[in-house]
């Protein structure tokens, strides 16, 4: 079962890149687009979401 989230991105410039932060889960990723940097930030918030729920946990 898939469950879709509504998640905030930010995004500002530095230099030649454009930084792309998902506020509610402190993930950032980059591009030399906005589109890139969205696109970037969109598949490492999948990754954090469908990681293995064991990995998470503390030893």
């Amino acid at each position: 079962m898939s469950t879709q989230r509504t998640l905030t991105a930010a995004m500002h410039r530095e230099e030649d890149w454009f930084v792309a932060q998902c506020l509610e889960v402190d993930i950032a990723s980059q591009g030399q687009s906005p589109q890139e940097a969205l696109t970037n930030l969109r598949e490492a918030v999948e990754l954090h979401f469908t990681e293995a729920p064991e990995s998470r946990r503390s030893p």
